[in-house]
């Protein structure tokens, strides 16, 4: 078996419009095809063997061990393979059940598909999975183990962590969407203008004032003790020399620790001698960056964290440091592997509980206790393991929201505000937290920027609080408040980019800050930020991640879409040209209604509240109302289409060319906006695919509440040229002939070039084409056999991207097709571009039209851009 490719969705896609995390394994069974699972001796049993818990598989048996029953009957190797993967995954604590396996089009070659939760690991678990079925095949023995540990550890260094993943959670919950920005914890909360950002629990609105006190735990003592907090007596030294004398001042029990530490590296707690002191204080400075360490008095009591966000106390808990506790015949060791066995405990943050790591520092900390790993302790004698109490080192932690004395809540309340933080964690030495501290001797030890939430989301034991929440109510405290921005998002076979732009230009006209992606590139305002192909998800995100945006309008093609998906969940809305026979053959598309489903993934991600907007002239379209969740819109190039009739019954919103006019209806009320011969887009009315595109885009703009007026407006200033719509019905004008530049790239782009060109006076017709390599043989003969009914003469060029075929092999479709249209068509070969325009303006006579089809349309532009000015200055000459 061989896999061609893995590709990872991470947004709607063909597969599934609601799991956006899916991988999507193209695998050749090669021999395998002919050897499903019935047909492999003993391959049931060992499958069996190695996953018993796969029982839990239902398939489509719809019972407990109904894979197991589909395994036993015959299935493929694809479809065990999606089985493996999902239940290795859930091996390794990541339980994700979805799956599905289709066939790619091509004899034995299947499209694996399922879920992940974090997408290096479920690449890993793609190939993994296919090492595993091998194995299980062959009967060769293969240990999981190695499997199961790599992808726990590729979780833990990918996935966002649980303070930041519970804020991303409640902000999906609000339908606040986000974006990650870097592979650690900053995340984007909202888009373009309106996003907030976090990273862990500090936020945008953060004071970095604040952060960089509580950073500094001098200044945060000094602070506290001005206020009358009770705080810990100590002492800042530097130099090993005054460490005695701090010991003397402060007085035993001691604590040291770094002024800037964090995240309890470099403590030491309940310092009994100098001694103790001395090696506390080496083990600060290797901690410290500044160089300055606290000798503070120890205080006794228990240890608690209190959370404020926004100036209130939200949340309270006791945490304790990872420990054992003696039953007088097991080891240390063994004491720690029965701590370990608890359900709850798991590897990093897969689990409530961490797992108990016997690294250097604890057996540091043993040792000091007077015992080894090998040691028997008494019964009920309580042995610590970590110097800290948090939870990613095993300590525990148990909820005390309740219980905490209003004089502790005024005084955390105070301290957040002393201090300037949004977010802080306090903790506290003290023995009963629901006394106040003046009465127990307690005191505050440190004020925290960004603490963890993990020990008040999912504690030990009493209440998990959601105290992500008061962070979103913060960031976003109007009622309702998404962060969204609009967004446009345009998908079809043909005229996606025209409509984008001319969307883009009246929403700029508006007034907003739009940002658009295109086939030919990214745009902040008027500004060509990014070049290229920039359709897919990558560049969607480029979009919203700006932010000076407040309006995107996004072309969407089909070729991000089966890569990885859209870069968006929700759009407000698409709008959905046509859908004509182009790349198919490709990606596992065969057929114009399996192209139909890729494009109608755009539509229905449209928001309840937003608006589809098809083409009521294109069935396959037209089709698409049915499975969206919004409402839908229609335009028409016929205003008597039935279609549009019925909606207009329904009181629905339409566009239609009626009378020469582009017309917007409510119900059956006419808005016109004006005729569409005076629309410079359209060249007079003869270029008729672009009054549909203008249907498409003023029903677009109509629907986000732009007037008539500033509509109207907009129209009259999208001037087609090559800067306003490049390489789509580029005109330049010579003296002697005009040149006319279009990206028609497929049959159906062809055809509508003809009958605007069908419209042209010349005296000759000169059409220079390519073939294209992701095409298939029907469809460069197709273009062919056209470019044989419009033009006189043809130049056959070539592409720079031959994409899979050999240069003659392209030349010899389209010379097959115009042969059979017409054997005597007067055709010439020159494979370079640059060469074919050229010799085209070198021989052009007088009143010829040239048809430039391009592909790498900067280039082509370059090129006649250059011909015009040479012209204009006399010099345009090819001797």
């Amino acid at each position: 078996m061989k896999i061609r490719e893995i590709n990872a969705m991470r947004g709607p896609n063909y597969w599934s419009i609601r799991r956006h995390k899916l991988i999507v394994m193209v695998l050749d069974l090669e021999d395998m095809e002919e050897k499903p699972t019935n047909k492999v001796e003993g391959f049931s049993e060992r499958l069996k063997a190695m996953f018993p818990t796969m029982f839990s598989h239902r398939c489509s048996e719809g019972c407990e061990g109904g894979f197991f029953m589909r395994v036993d009957d015959g299935t493929w190797m694809g479809h065990v393979i999606e089985h493996i993967a999902l239940e290795t995954q859930t091996l390794a604590g990541m339980d994700t059940g979805f799956g599905r396996t289709r066939g790619y089009g091509e004899e034995g070659v299947y499209n694996v598909v399922f879920s992940y939760m974090e997408e290096s690991v479920g690449r890993y678990a793609a190939e993994s999975a296919v090492r595993i079925c091998e194995a299980l095949i062959s009967g060769e023995k293969y240990d999981l183990t190695d499997d199961i540990q790599e992808m726990r550890e590729l979780r833990e260094a990918d996935r966002l962590g649980p303070s930041t993943g519970s804020i991303v959670e409640e902000a999906e919950a609000r339908g606040i969407p986000w974006i990650r920005l870097n592979k650690y914890s900053l995340c984007q909360l909202g888009y373009g203008a309106n996003q907030k950002r976090i990273q862990a629990t500090v936020t945008s609105e953060t004071s970095s004032i604040g952060v960089e006190l509580a950073c500094d735990k001098e200044d945060t003592k000094y602070l506290l003790e001005q206020a009358e907090i009770q705080v810990p007596k100590g002492d800042i030294i530097k130099r090993e020399r005054s460490l005695a004398e701090a010991c003397s001042y402060v007085g035993y029990p001691l604590v040291v620790k770094p002024v800037d530490g964090n995240h309890g590296r470099g403590i030491t707690v309940d310092i009994q001698n100098y001694d103790e002191a001395l090696v506390a204080f080496n083990h600060a400075k290797d901690s410290s960056r500044c160089g300055s360490i606290i000798v503070e008095k120890f205080i006794t009591g228990e240890d608690y964290r209190l959370l404020v966000i926004n100036n209130v106390l939200v949340a309270g808990a006791v945490r304790t440091p990872a420990h054992v506790i003696g039953d007088g015949k097991s080891t240390v060791q063994e004491l720690i592997d029965i701590v370990n066995s608890d359900p709850r405990r798991g590897f990093g943050h897969e689990n409530v509980l961490t797992k108990i790591t016997t690294n250097e520092l604890t057996q540091t900390i043993i040792k000091d206790a007077g015992y080894t790993l090998e040691s028997v302790i008494s019964v009920g004698e309580r042995l610590v393991l970590k110097d800290t109490a948090n939870l990613s080192t095993g300590g525990t932690a148990a909820d005390i929201t309740d219980i905490i004395h209003p004089a502790n809540v005024s005084m955390a309340e105070r301290i957040s505000k002393i201090i300037d933080l949004d977010i802080c964690g306090i903790d506290i030495m003290t023995t009963d937290i629901s006394k106040p501290l003046s009465e127990t001797g307690g005191a505050v030890l440190e004020v925290n920027a960004g603490p963890g939430f993990r020990m008040h989301l999912a504690p030990t034991s009493g209440l998990p609080r959601n105290v992500a929440a008061p962070v979103i109510d913060k960031l976003f405290p109007t009622k309702g408040e998404t962060g969204r921005i609009p967004i446009i998002a345009i998908s079809g076979t043909n005229g996606k980019t025209t409509t984008t732009r001319l969307i883009a230009h009246i929403a700029k006209m508006k007034g907003h800050r739009v940002g658009y992606t295109t086939s030919d590139g990214v745009y902040i305002q008027n500004r060509l930020l990014m070049t290229g192909d920039c359709t897919g998800p990558a560049s969607t995100e480029f979009v919203l991640k700006d932010p000076t945006v407040n309006f995107a309008v996004l072309e969407c093609a089909r070729g991000g879409l089966l890569r990885a998906g859209l870069g968006f969940k929700k759009c407000d809305v698409a709008v959905v040209t046509n859908v004509e026979a182009d790349h198919l053959g490709l990606k596992g598309i065969h057929t114009i209604e399996q192209l139909a489903k890729v494009k109608a993934v755009v539509p229905e991600t449209v928001l309840p509240s937003g608006y589809a907007i098809l083409n009521a002239d294109d069935d396959l379209v037209y089709e698409m109302r049915r499975n969206v969740e919004c409402n839908v819109a229609l335009f028409s190039m016929d205003e008597n289409n039935p279609r549009i009739k019925a909606l207009q019954r329904l009181n629905g919103v339409t566009a239609v060319y009626e009378n020469g006019y582009v017309t917007i209806c409510r119900g059956e009320w006419k808005m016109r906006l004006m005729k569409a011969e005076h629309i410079p887009l359209t060249y007079g009315g003869k270029a008729k695919f672009m009054i549909q595109n203008v249907l498409g885009a003023v029903l677009a703009a109509h629907v986000q509440g732009i007037s008539i007026e500033d509509m109207k407006a907009a129209l009259e200033t999208f001037i087609p040229s090559a800067s306003q719509t490049p390489g789509r019905l580029n005109m330049f004008e010579f003296k002697d002939f005009t040149i006319l530049l279009d990206y028609a790239h497929n049959p159906a782009g062809m055809r509508a070039l003809q009958k605007f060109t069908d419209e042209l006076e010349a005296t000759v017709k000169v059409g220079i084409i390519a073939g294209i390599g992701d095409r298939r043989e029907e469809d460069n003969k197709e273009m062919g056999a056209i470019a044989a009914e419009m033009f006189d003469e043809i130049i056959i060029r070539q592409d720079k991207r031959l994409r899979g075929k050999t240069e003659e092999q392209l030349i010899n479709m389209l010379n097959d097709g115009i042969k059979r249209k017409d054997p005597n068509k007067k055709t010439t070969i020159i494979p370079s571009e640059k060469e074919a325009i050229t010799y085209a303006v070198k021989n052009a006579v007088k009143g010829s039209l040239i048809i430039l089809c391009s592909d790498v349309i900067p280039d082509a532009l370059d090129l006649v851009k250059k011909f015009k000015e040479q012209e204009s200055r006399g010099e345009l000459t090819f001797d």
